[in-house]
C-alpha cells in the first residue's frame, strides 16, 4: 500500500480538530528525523521514511529494544506504528520521557521504516482507543466515556460480573501477567457493578471528581505510585472511598496496540504488536 493512501486512513478514521499534543517540543535532540506537519501538531506522521508499506509493527513506546526487533526481523518499507513517541521511565523522574535513540532512528531511515503516533486520538473514547481495550481485556462492558483530555474523552466506565475489588485486582493480575497494586481506599463490593478505568496516567484528581459524581468506587488506571506528584489524588481518593488498582503504564495501553492490528487487517495490511516490558516503579 501507498504509505500516503495509510496515512489518509488513519487521518480519517482517529483524528479531529479539536485534539491537541504536545510532544514535538520536548524532541529537540532528534528534531531533524521528525516531519514537519508532526513539529506542529504532535499527532500522526512521526518519521517519514518511506512511500510504500508493507508490513505495520505495532508498540506502546518507540523503546530501545522495540526498534531493534524490528530492525532485527530484517524489515523494509514497514511502518512503526506507536501510541507514544517517547519512551516512558518513571525511574528515570523528573525526566520520565525519554528520547528514540538516533543511531536506530537512522537505520529505520536507510531500511525505510517510517513512524506514526497517535497519542490524544487512540486514547479518545471509541473501538480501538486504550481504555475501551482494557476494559474489553478485563472483560467488562464499556457504557460511557468520561475524563475529557485534550479534545478526547480517554476514560470509560463500564459493568462488570465482579461483585468485589479483591476479585477485579485477580483478574487484572492475569490479564496483566504481573503483579497490579491495589489502593483499598473504599469498601470492597463494587458499588452498581460498575468500573471506572483511564489506562496509562489516569490517577488525577481532575479524573477521580468525575468518578466521585458517578457514585463509582473502583478504579482501573495504569500509574498509582504514591509520590509528590499524586499525593494529592490519593489523598482524594481516600476521603471519598475509592478503590485504585494500578497495572502499570505500558501494561494498561497496551491492549490498544493489540487492536489496532484489527484496524490495519480491516484495510489489507499485516501487522505485528511488539511486547515490550512494564516498569513495574509505576505502580
Amino acid at each position: 500500500m501507498k504509505a500516503t493512501q495509510l496515512y489518509q486512513y488513519l487521518e480519517k478514521d482517529f483524528i479531529t480538530t479539536e485534539m491537541s499534543d504536545d510532544w514535538a517540543q520536548h524532541m529537540d535532540s532528534v528534531n531533524d528525523f521528525l516531519c514537519d506537519d508532526f513539529k506542529e501538531r504532535s499527532m500522526g506522521l512521526v518519521c517519514d521514511f518511506t512511500t510504500k508499506i508493507k508490513k505495520i509493527y505495532t508498540a506502546v513506546f518507540p523503546s530501545r529494544e522495540v526498534m531493534q526487533k524490528i530492525l532485527n526481523y530484517g524489515a523494509q518499507d514497514a511502518m512503526l506504528f506507536v501510541h507514544h513517541p517517547l519512551i516512558w521511565d518513571i525511574r528515570k523522574a523528573p525526566d520520565i520521557f525519554q528520547q528514540m535513540d538516533r543511531d536506530l532512528l537512522q537505520q529505520f531511515r536507510e531500511k525505510r521504516i517510517s513512524i506514526y503516533n497517535l497519542h490524544v486520538p487512540l486514547d479518545n473514547f471509541g473501538e480501538y482507543s486504550t481504555s475501551v481495550s482494557l476494559a474489553k481485556a478485563l472483560e467488562i462492558s464499556p457504557k460511557k466515556p468520561f475524563a475529557p483530555y485534550f479534545g478526547a474523552l480517554a476514560g470509560v466506565f463500564g459493568r462488570t460480573d465482579i461483585a468485589i475489588v479483591k476479585e477485579l485486582k485477580e483478574r487484572f493480575e492475569t490479564v496483566v501477567g504481573h503483579k497490579v497494586s491495589l489502593y483499598p481506599y473504599g469498601e470492597e463490593k463494587i458499588r452498581n457493578g460498575t468500573v471506572a478505568l483511564a489506562a496509562g496516567r489516569g490517577n488525577e484528581i481532575v479524573c477521580l471528581e468525575e468518578i466521585v459524581e458517578a457514585g463509582v468506587n473502583a478504579f482501573v488506571t495504569g500509574i498509582t505510585i504514591k509520590n509528590d506528584h499524586s499525593k494529592e489524588a490519593h489523598e482524594f481518593a481516600k476521603k471519598h472511598g475509592i478503590n485504585i488498582l494500578g497495572g502499570t503504564h505500558y501494561s494498561t495501553e497496551k491492549f490498544a496496540c493489540i487492536a489496532m492490528i484489527n484496524y490495519f487487517k480491516k484495510i489489507g495490511l499485516p501487522s505485528e504488536f511488539i511486547e515490550d516490558k512494564p516498569v513495574m516503579e509505576d505502580i
